[in-house]
């Protein structure tokens, strides 16, 4: 079979680091490929320089079995080839024929933009692969699966053969991710070429014709999907045992520490965001928080942590109102937070581990003598908590921006659980991270639910709110929409909920 990428020995080296090392790779055409690796396995170059974006230092990329030399993304567009990233680049208030041709606009000789042709072309592209959209509809109403196959569309309006989709179902419920297998299916039996980045392994064995392992910046083995298994994966990205999951069988407490009671949350221009949301998290229990992203998560969290306040109905802790109480005294009260975006809302990425440990806990022991900070007491706890947690650096003095972003996490969630808060809101808490970390993470937070925590796990990860939720609790439109009991739902019953379908 003819093969439509070919990749030998590349190599790319940065300021002390090699992000990729004779890299070899060959894509077959008509093939879905996929490429796993951990954080910092040098997938993300490896595409960047597919793609133009990158130039390689050394080796060699052919195309349709043509060598070639990619100056830019404007060659490798010319050349067929297309990407779609993980977060999609599109204009809200424009319509989806807008988006499609933006850049790309066919004119006249007269320089006048041809949209009566425009949406023709579309229109062809979107029922020959089974993209169903509207070119006239705004992209600012569409759901995140319809946006996806906008940005598709986007890239075979320009002529892509070779498509690279860059972690494509991280913001997709499951209904959404069938589509899209569907999509990339139609796409396949048309005789195009698709490169699926993933971390999700059921997924990849689910949709892929091959798969190729990077790890530490080069290719390290090449699978065949139908004999492989998710721990055979796992273990060839990581190059190691992965660490196994704390298995408990404990129940929570009668004790409530989170209780939140009619909750409502209106933005400053009077838009209601929140509505009436009621929600209880007792000692010892993880509560998951599902829904598609945009339906009030972020809001529900600012509103526990005193960043926002209600506009009716009550929030407590431990039986404390919490309405009047400012976000550094929530924090001093028993309460850690993972934020989502670890980079802007909790590392100084510019700052050394040990100043990075105070964060968040300036005035609680032991990083607080009264109105001053205990440098050795910080400089103390972080050698602790980079040996407790498998933080892996050098030396607490090194800047946070210079770890791996598995290592960073790991730090910000040994920072949250030193102390013992009563109550740990996690966000997201191992988006981003490779397989080995999230395995180590899952465990620290069962560990803490089984000492007594209350936590409310916050997920875009369907997999991490079945493993480790006692129960779900589903937002739709800022409204808790079910309950559900994790033991007794499948994936498919949970997507349904999150996109506001009744159970039945």
């Amino acid at each position: 079979m003819a093969s439509a990428v070919e990749i030998k020995g590349i190599e790319k080296k940065y300021p002390g680091v090699v992000a990729n090392h004779n890299v070899t790779l060959t894509v077959q055409k008509g093939h879905i490929h996929a490429i796993i690796g951990e954080n910092g396995a040098g997938k993300s170059t490896l595409m960047k320089i597919l793609y133009g974006m990158v130039r390689p230092d050394s080796g060699t990329i052919s195309i349709d079995g043509k060598d070639v030399v990619l100056k830019s993304p404007h060659d490798s567009i010319a050349l067929g080839v297309g990407m779609v990233h993980q977060h999609f680049m599109l204009a809200d208030n424009a319509t989806v024929l807008e988006n499609v041709i933006l850049g790309s606009e066919p004119v006249s000789f007269g320089g006048v933009i041809q949209h009566t042709a425009a949406r023709d072309k579309l229109i062809e592209i979107t029922e020959k692969y089974g993209l169903d959209i509207d070119p006239d509809q705004n992209v600012a109403e569409l759901s995140v699966g319809e946006r996806q196959r906008v940005e598709i569309s986007k890239v075979l309006f320009r002529g892509a053969q070779i498509l690279i989709l860059d972690e494509p179902t991280a913001v997709l419920v499951p209904q959404e991710v069938d589509e899209l297998f569907s999509n990339l299916k139609d796409l396949t039996a048309h005789g195009l070429t698709i490169i699926f980045i993933s971390h999700k392994l059921d997924e990849v064995l689910a949709i892929a014709d091959a798969i190729t392992v990077m790890r530490t910046g080069t290719t390290v083995a090449s699978v065949d999907p139908k004999s492989a298994t998710k721990k055979q994966l796992a273990e060839l990205m990581v190059g190691r045992e992965l660490p196994k999951r704390r298995e408990v069988s404990t129940q929570p407490s009668n004790k409530k520490v989170l209780e939140i009671e009619n909750a409502s949350y209106s933005a400053p221009d009077g838009r209601e965001i929140l509505h009436e949301i009621s929600l209880a998290i007792h000692a010892g229990e993880i509560v998951g928080l599902a829904g598609v992203e945009g339906n009030g998560q972020s809001e529900l969290i600012e509103l526990i942590m005193g960043l926002v306040k209600t506009s009716g109905g009550t929030v407590s802790i431990l039986d404390e109102d919490i309405a009047e109480m400012s976000s550094r005294k929530i924090r001093d009260s028993g309460v850690g937070y993972i934020p989502q975006d670890r980079q802007r809302d909790a590392l100084l990425m510019s700052a050394p581990l040990w100043e990075n440990r105070i964060l968040g806990h300036q005035s609680t022991q032991p990083m607080s003598n009264g109105l001053w900070i205990n440098k050795g007491n910080a400089q103390k706890d972080s050698e602790r908590l980079v040996k407790e947690f498998d933080v892996r650096t050098p030396s607490i003095n090194v800047m946070a921006g210079a770890l791996s972003g598995g290592n960073q996490q790991k730090f910000i969630v040994g920072r949250e659980l030193s102390g013992d808060p009563h109550l740990l809101i996690a966000a997201q808490p191992t988006r981003g991270v490779d397989v080995g970390a999230q395995a180590l993470i899952w465990n620290y937070l069962i560990e803490a639910r089984v000492a007594g925590m209350a936590i409310l796990l916050i997920s875009a990860d369907l997999d991490e709110l079945f493993n480790l939720s006692d129960r779900l609790a589903v937002i739709s439109g800022g409204r808790i929409v079910a309950i559900l009991d994790p033991e007794k739902t499948t994936s498919e019953e949970l997507g349904l909920a999150m996109t506001g379908e009744k159970i039945a």
